[in-house]
């Protein structure tokens, strides 16, 4: 059997994608891959043939060091919806000519919801034409919406950014002897994982954030309002973290009540900006105070010089067991991650079945959600903080943090 295996980063990147990237290309090495490849912009670059032996990239173990703490794609990503097969098998035939081409064996695809709906079609096809070339998933996404695993790489790393951020902003908030509001957008579609890890920014020093909102549960704009109102009877400054996906009860985008630009991507989802915006406005005309709009936006995925060590090591992991599990004969599977025990944090990896992954959301419990809706419970807290421990600095020089890159010309 053929000993070459590639390996492709698709959807948002995170901080941590790369260390799963590493922990793929180090443990194919490790067990005796003869080449690990890397796709370009994943499945689509891929088709374009736009392929790159990561052996001549990742040369000595300061690149695979340098690697495992750059953040975003390394790869390049994309967002490429393969079709249905019975749409279209001339596609697919082409993948496996590709595939057959390069001698692989082993095919790794690091991402969501939508990267598993592209292994879960993969891997039905290479049965259906009895293909040997195993598929396996490597999960990745900081939104945490991925079904069956604990908790996704890169999740925690973004909850470590929005903890600290939100702990900041509401020391700048405390500054001025004025009454201010400060709404905080938060990313998260359909699921408010990541926004619910403001509530980590309460602590000792630290009274946390006034009001949480979800997209779990729909969003009463005229409620807010009066709500905020109440706060600003009690206190000078206020600060609210809300989901970028927060819709009304009618099913519209809160940011969709205001004037936006609207982009749809190739899987139909909506460009979501714009939330923290039209809220910020709505309570300075209404209260005539002060306030701001904090879209955290891209920061979230790409602060690298905030990553968490359990993140990281975690995504170097859930890499290597995917490895581990191809070269088992294990396919159309995706490495999950097993919290064993939250005191002391303990988590495993284990395989499952992606056909009953890909295209699942995984939402916030409504039962971790405060009966108002304003807030989130000690349960959710508990579940995020074990996953923001520790940091992994980036490699410095001349004061700014040192990358792995490669030339985009290539």
């Amino acid at each position: 059997m053929a000993k070459n295996v590639i390996v492709g980063q698709s959807g948002g990147p995170t901080a941590v994608i790369n260390s799963s990237l590493a922990g793929v290309y180090k443990t194919a090495m490790d067990l005796g891959a003869e080449k690990v490849y890397g796709m370009r912009h994943g499945i689509q670059g891929f088709l374009e043939k736009n392929i790159v032996d990561l052996g001549e990239k990742i040369r000595t173990d300061l690149d695979l060091e340098l690697l495992k703490r750059t953040p975003s794609a390394f790869l390049g990503s994309c967002r490429y919806k393969l079709p249905d097969i019975k749409d279209n098998r001339e596609l697919f035939d082409k993948i496996f000519e590709i595939l057959d081409e390069y001698e692989i064996s082993a095919f790794f695809y690091i991402g969501g919801n939508d990267s598993m709906d592209t292994i879960k079609k993969l891997s039905d096809y290479a049965i259906l034409i009895s293909s040997p070339i195993c598929f396996i998933g490597v999960p990745k996404t900081i939104d945490n919406d991925l079904a069956a695993t604990d908790h996704t790489p890169g999740f925690g790393s973004a909850a470590k950014y929005i903890a600290s951020v939100t702990k900041e902003l509401i020391r700048d908030g405390l500054v001025y002897d004025i009454q201010n509001v400060t709404v905080i957008e938060i990313m998260g579609r359909n699921a408010g994982w990541l926004t619910g890890a403001a509530a980590l920014a309460a602590s000792e020093d630290c009274e946390g954030v006034d009001m949480i909102y979800l997209p779990e549960l729909p969003f009463d704009v005229d409620l807010f309002v009066e709500r905020v109102g109440k706060l600003l009877q009690k206190k000078k400054s206020v600060v609210i973290a809300v989901s970028e996906g927060v819709k009304t009860a009618d099913g519209k985008y809160v940011f969709e009540l205001t004037d936006h630009t609207e982009y749809v991507d190739s899987f139909g989802h909506k460009q979501l900006s714009g939330t923290a915006r039209y809220l910020a406005s709505l309570v300075s005309e209404k209260f005539g105070c002060k306030s701001r709009a904090i879209e955290l936006s891209t920061l979230q995925r790409c602060a690298g010089h905030l990553t968490s060590r359990v993140d990281i090591t975690e995504a170097y992991q859930v890499g290597g067991s995917a490895v581990k599990a191809a070269f088992e004969g294990e396919t159309g599977k995706m490495v999950i991650l097993k919290r064993v025990s939250n005191d002391p944090y303990i988590c495993t990896t284990d395989l499952y079945d992606v056909h009953k992954v890909a295209n699942i959301e995984k939402k916030v419990p409504l039962e971790w959600i405060t009966e108002d809706g304003t807030n989130v419970s000690w349960q959710l807290v508990n579940y995020i903080r074990p996953l923001i421990q520790a940091e992994l600095t980036p490699v410095m020089i001349t004061g700014q943090p040192r990358h792995i890159v490669i030339d985009m010309e290539e």
